[in-house]
């Protein structure tokens, strides 16, 4: 009876683990697509790029697997980036919230 117990406690603090790794490679990979948007969004804003500096921040989100959620273009020192970005995570959590701000060098 002990060993089926120390079994179970075994298989739940496993899947606890596991969820928690889960949650962390959701957070890791939300932050990366909201750097990765954000740059695209402030090279495209300073004409680095053609096309809308959203849309194109949106379109790097969704090859990193994020949802962007939110996109702000500004005017100072040629166009600040300032995104907002989405990743699900596994069920007990909400999803993975990341902000990133990009713009030229000083």
């Amino acid at each position: 009876m002990l060993v089926l117990g120390l079994c179970a406690v075994a298989l739940v603090l496993l899947g606890v683990l596991m969820l928690v790794g889960q949650a962390a490679a959701a957070q890791a990979r939300a932050s990366t697509g909201a750097d990765l948007a954000a740059l695209t969004a402030a090279d495209t804003a300073r004409g680095l790029r053609s096309g809308d500096p959203c849309a194109a921040a949106a379109s790097i989100a969704a090859a990193n697997r994020v949802r962007m959620t939110g996109c702000r273009i500004g005017t100072e020192r040629g166009g600040t980036a300032e995104i907002v970005v989405s990743a699900p995570m596994p069920y007990p959590w909400p999803a993975a919230i990341a902000r990133a701000r990009a713009g030229a060098p000083p």
